[in-house]
């Protein structure tokens, strides 16, 4: 019976304590909300601002109430003040004002450094609580800096979120959908990159792999904890330029949106504006539209400079395997229309062009771009787009822009004969061992090929020079292994394995072979093949299409009485058959 009391008297005690905690929870929250008023009524509630300070700490087991409401109270405090607040750097006079003026900035600066906290802690579960966190932290970046863009924290936040070794996408994303809409954003955004690349140790980034082999066949395991943290940071660093929107996306004539009307962009225009006062009084309202967009010509000038600095800083970098794919693979649509100057990626380009296997498929893109767009002068260029055609390329994830580019590439008439010989034959050699989409790639390139060079039609029917004896001891004087374009005798030989593909087990193959027996060199009466329609083929396109085709007779077998057997004595003449029990 004793017992029964003192656990029934336990549970009301437990009771009474749960209602003590939510009236000191409701009472503290209350004392939160005083100490904030009391802070932004008087200066002498100063010491409040401290203690405000204390319930940013997540380590602290404060509810999250208590957060936002400091955060509110914090925020209404500072904002006013940030203008006549001095520098970080700035050492306060004997004067009381000038040391109460450099005390509330360095708690300021404490404040900041709160908020970046906040904002990239995974203990901030909620949403809603992060976002306004961050929209507090680019308000203090927006009028910190005596009512200028504070480009000193926003470059703090950016170190600390590339340095975070946490999950953050959901930070990023809502930094991209909701700031980097601001082209002032997006300016300081590549300053501070540029600034982290430049100060980076290579060495603790460097991978186990050299930049003259192959990356896919690399041992990438990393030697050690500070080489796998400096292989993150390059990834984080990638991460982030890569979610970037470019200036162009705007379009030439736009108005660019700030988020600091008073910041970089708007100097130059200051200056200007005064020294044409005059003039634009003059000429109304013509002279001013002619100056918003000269402003706006300044405007794209000076984010092409920063965002070729600080993709070039990058791209110095050791980038580990999955991140160099990715840069290759975009880096023609994404970067190089809107560098000042894309002949800066000739050397990165050729270096990756060089490494050969996946590598050079993915560098292709961009050198294309570089070589029919800006001048670029590659001679080697032939030499190893030919080393490429092997038969792991057919079934190559990216093999669908290869082909397209290498037909691209093979389309000026200006070809020497015997270059567009040694990739005929090359390709028809591979005719002979890759599946049966890659068959119907190669007959559209030198369906394409022979069209545009006539001086290599004598490849599609060789005549007999006098060498009967050669002739008929089967020699085919193409050398497969030979890497010269010059000594591949490419001219010298024939498309023999071309007319095997006329007996191909794939029926597409072998109908699409018969279009060579047209004469190719009528070009009024032919036309090029598109290779992108069969790019990208594989043995999943070729049966749908084969069961979308309408067949009007198909062969059939008759049997009128039962088979006992799989073959009859009449299919093989002269032959016995007998088990092995006999």
């Amino acid at each position: 019976m004793t017992s029964i009391q003192s656990s029934s008297k336990k549970r009301k005690n437990k009771g009474l304590g749960d209602n003590n905690k939510r009236k000191k929870k409701h009472q503290d929250l209350s004392d939160v909300r005083k100490l904030g008023e009391q802070l932004l009524s008087s200066r002498a509630h100063i010491n409040n601002l401290p203690l405000l300070l204390n319930f940013l700490d997540l380590k602290s087991s404060y509810p999250r109430e208590f957060l936002l409401e400091s955060l509110l109270s914090l925020q209404s405090f500072f904002t006013p003040l940030l203008p006549q607040l001095p520098s970080s750097s700035a050492k306060p006079t004997e004067d009381p004002e000038s040391i109460y003026q450099t005390w509330v900035r360095s708690k300021f600066d404490d404040f900041v450094q709160c908020l970046i906290q906040l904002a990239l802690s995974p203990s901030l579960d909620e949403e809603a609580l992060r976002e306004v966190v961050m929209d507090t932290l680019m308000e203090c970046v927006k009028v910190g800096n005596a009512g200028t863009f504070h480009s000193s924290i926003y470059h703090k936040f950016i170190h600390s979120l590339v340095y975070s070794t946490e999950e953050y996408d959901t930070l990023l994303n809502l930094l991209v959908t909701k700031y980097f809409k601001y082209i002032d954003v997006r300016y300081f955004t590549y300053i501070s990159l540029e600034k982290i690349t430049r100060t980076l140790d290579v060495k603790d980034c460097q991978a186990n792999y050299s930049p003259d082999t192959d990356p896919e066949s690399a041992n990438t395991k990393l030697e050690s904890p500070a080489r796998a943290s400096g292989q993150l940071l390059v990834c984080n660093i990638h991460h982030v330029i890569s979610k970037i929107p470019p200036l162009e996306q705007l379009g030439e004539n736009s108005e660019y949106e700030m988020w600091n009307g008073s910041g970089v962009f708007s100097k130059e225009g200051k200056t200007k504006s005064k020294k044409t006062k005059g003039t634009e009084e003059k000429q109304g309202e013509v002279k001013k539209s002619s100056n918003d967009v000269a402003s706006s010509a300044n405007i794209s000038k000076k984010m092409k400079l920063k965002f070729s600095k600080a993709w070039m800083s990058f791209l110095r970098l050791p980038l580990p395997i999955d991140v160099y794919k990715e840069v290759l693979v975009a880096l023609h649509q994404t970067v190089i229309p809107y560098l000042s100057n894309p002949i800066l990626l000739c050397d990165f380009l050729t270096r990756s062009y060089d490494i050969g296997g996946v590598i050079s498929v993915m560098a292709l893109s961009s050198l294309f771009v570089l070589m029919t767009e800006h001048g670029l002068e590659y001679p080697n260029l032939y030499v190893k787009l030919y080393a490429l055609l092997e038969p792991s390329i057919f079934i190559a994830k990216h093999r669908a822009k290869f082909f397209q580019l290498l037909d691209s590439c093979l389309k000026s008439p200006l070809l020497p004969a015997y270059l567009a010989a040694s990739f005929a034959k090359k390709l028809s050699r591979l005719a002979l061992t890759v599946p049966p989409s890659g068959g119907l790639v190669i007959i559209a390139l030198i369906h394409n090929l022979l069209r545009r060079h006539p001086s290599i039609n004598c490849l599609v029917h060789q005549e007999d020079d006098g060498e009967t004896e050669t002739v008929k001891s089967g020699i085919d004087h193409f050398n497969n292994e030979e890497t010269d374009l010059l000594k591949t005798n490419a001219m010298r030989s024939s498309l023999w394995e071309i007319d095997t593909l006329r007996h191909h087990y794939c029926p597409p193959v072998s109908r699409f072979v018969l279009s060579l027996e047209n004469d190719l060199t009528v070009r009024s009466k032919t036309t090029e093949v598109a290779i992108k329609d069969f790019s990208s083929g594989s043995y999943a396109t070729i049966f749908k299409e084969e069961i979308r085709r309408r067949v009007k007779q198909v062969p059939l077998a008759f049997n009128k009485t039962t088979p006992t057997s799989l073959f009859s004595e009449t299919d093989f003449a002269g032959w016995i058959f007998q088990s092995s029990d006999c």
